[in-house]
């Protein structure tokens, strides 16, 4: 997988996005941190996996908490897909 950077990161009272569009094979390669964060595909399609656990997103998945500590990976299933992840301000 290559690893992608943010194409937008905005922080908006207390909360901080990373937007990501990624063509397939694109995406963020296996890491955790110290802390949680919610992410949300908005188009396209893409695969978390964590430990022992799979899925795939779209536009109609329900959000996803990703635990602190945790690891995983994101990773594009098609050109063109945009997900966002989301995480409290002082903790990137």
């Amino acid at each position: 997988m290559t690893g992608s950077t943010p194409t937008h990161a905005v922080t908006y009272d207390g909360a901080v996005m990373y937007v990501y569009h990624c063509d397939k094979g694109q995406g963020l390669p296996r890491h955790n941190h110290v802390y949680a964060h919610l992410i949300i595909c908005h188009t396209g399609s893409c695969i978390v996996r964590k430990e022992g656990r799979e899925l795939v997103m779209t536009k109609n998945t329900q959000p996803v908490n990703l635990t602190e500590v945790e690891w995983h990976e994101i990773e594009a299933l098609e050109d063109g897909t945009v997900f966002v992840n989301v995480f409290a301000e002082r903790k990137a």
